[in-house]
């Protein structure tokens, strides 16, 4: 396997992981009276990622590793650990709410919104720049971006639903 190749593999795991880790996040907050908004995207955001993993698999397998880009890369793993920490039971991949909950305030949340979009956005442009995919980087970021503008409209209109239900 080429030097690509371990690091799409590893890419894979880790999403694979994660969405074990969101579902059973989900599943938690649901038994708790926990709201979703904007359901009908995250078909998109599944797609979108998934073909993201594809494309780097068919055109990055082969290639060799950028070693700036790869130190860029584990950086960004290290703030998505924290962003996952700072979430706890909370973290999912799903837009979901718990009424009357407060907000995050911890970890990289004292200072960001939203975290974790910047990791993911800096992520679908770092991976291919890795692998000496420009083109891609740049398509994915334009795709991803186009999607994260309607669904931090969705989170922070879940974030004001759950605020002002802990007001009432």
């Amino acid at each position: 396997m080429g030097e690509g190749a371990w690091l799409v593999a590893f890419l894979i795991v880790q999403r694979l992981v994660e969405l074990g880790l969101a579902q059973f996040n989900t599943g938690r907050l649901r038994a708790k009276g926990a709201v979703e908004f904007g359901a009908a995207h995250y078909p998109l955001i599944v797609v979108l990622h998934a073909l993201w993993l594809l494309g780097l698999w068919a055109l990055g397998h082969d290639r060799p590793i950028n070693t700036f880009w790869l130190a860029v890369f584990v950086l960004l793993q290290i703030g998505r650990l924290w962003v996952i920490a700072s979430l706890g039971t909370r973290w999912t991949t799903r837009v979901i709410v718990l009424r009357g909950a407060a907000r995050v305030a911890r970890g990289p949340y004292r200072w960001l919104k939203h975290p974790n979009y910047l990791i993911v956005v800096l992520e679908i442009a770092v991976v291919p720049l890795a692998l000496g995919l420009p083109v891609f980087a740049l398509i994915f970021s334009i795709a991803n971006a186009a999607l994260l503008v309607y669904r931090i409209r969705i989170e922070n209109e879940a974030l004001a639903w759950a605020t002002q239900a802990a007001r009432a």
